[in-house]
């Protein structure tokens, strides 16, 4: 197959990826990649992350998920291409559906909006307490209008346009081992005593793989919501280069931060995990207090930056075909 070949094979299934992601989402009942991925990575953990040698088996996780996220997927897909071209591109969408999350994250999002704009406190903080990993059982209403809002503002990088880049750069498989090393992260990428050691390459492969993502996120997600937002683009721009870089993960500040600038409501600060407090950098200035309707708000902001995302890289995927067709 052809770059050109490639790259149209590429665009394609992420298209479908869209589609499918738009219509049907993430059925709850429904086998997905990312429990298998799970289900391996509880299985690492509960023979490996034990005795001496802690960051060396950490390292044999990632090295698995290269073979059975990375390398497997790649086989198979190739193994469809050579039997038809829409096989593979047909299967390659259906792979990068599973691994971005729009309508799963929207729905999340809305479940926690809805009761707190009832005043049901308990099933808002139920509902939130689904998507952050603090404490929920105190939250006030701002607290957790801005737990969600910093989960959709972090997520929309994490969860869509990041596979979406290695989509685009590497089609289906390597969409898959970014997300499969995204879920090593989020399980045992901790800074705590259990996973210190075990989870330092996870979390280290996790922050190389979404440097770029987050930060072309971030550029795009400004670029095209700023005109939605009452703040000018050179107070949104100045916020999110002088808050992204305070948030302890080197990559999520810069979603977070933006969203932030944009509806000019202040992320961050006191967090309680298990009862301990954590008090974590602010992201932008508190010109408006926080609501529930920021929830909404910031589900639109993520939906714009997503097809905004796509049709870059449509536009960029064109060029680079005709470039390689007519050289070739």
């Amino acid at each position: 197959m052809s770059i050109a070949q490639a790259m149209i094979a590429h665009l394609t299934a992420m298209t479908i990826a869209l589609l499918i992601d738009r219509i049907i989402g993430d059925p709850e009942n429904w086998p997905h990649p990312v429990r298998w991925f799970g289900k391996w990575i509880y299985w690492m953990d509960s023979r490996l992350n034990k005795g001496a040698g802690k960051r060396f088996k950490g390292l044999l996780l990632v090295i698995s998920m290269v073979v059975l996220a990375g390398v497997i997927p790649f086989l198979f897909l190739h193994a469809l291409y050579g039997v038809h071209f829409i096989l593979g591109v047909l299967v390659e969408g259906v792979m990068i559906a599973t691994t971005i999350s729009t309508r799963s994250l929207s729905e999340a999002a809305y479940k926690v909006q809805k009761p707190l704009q009832l005043g049901d406190m308990e099933k808002a903080r139920y509902e939130v307490s689904m998507i952050v990993g603090r404490d929920t059982d105190r939250l006030s209403e701002g607290e957790i209008a801005r737990a969600t809002v910093e989960t959709v503002a972090e997520n929309t990088s994490d969860g869509i346009t990041a596979p979406l880049f290695y989509a685009f750069i590497g089609g289906g498989a390597l969409a898959f081992f970014y997300r499969a090393i995204n879920t090593c992260d989020s399980m045992v990428g901790y800074k705590n005593d259990r996973y210190f050691l075990f989870g330092y390459f996870s979390a280290k492969t996790d922050d190389v793989l979404n440097y770029i993502p987050s930060r072309l996120t971030a550029v795009v997600m400004t670029a095209v919501n700023v005109a939605k937002s009452q703040y000018s683009l050179w107070h949104v721009t100045s916020l999110i280069k002088r808050d992204a870089k305070k948030h302890p993960s080197p990559n999520s500040g810069y979603g977070e931060s933006a969203v932030a600038a944009l509806l000019g409501i202040q992320l961050g600060g006191l967090n309680t995990y298990k009862g301990i407090e954590s008090n974590r950098a602010k992201m932008g200035e508190p010109l408006i207090p926080l609501q529930p309707g920021h929830i909404e708000q910031a589900v639109f902001i993520m939906k714009r930056t997503v097809y905004a995302t796509w049709l870059f890289y449509l536009l960029l995927g064109g060029v680079i075909s005709a470039i390689t067709y007519t050289w070739s």
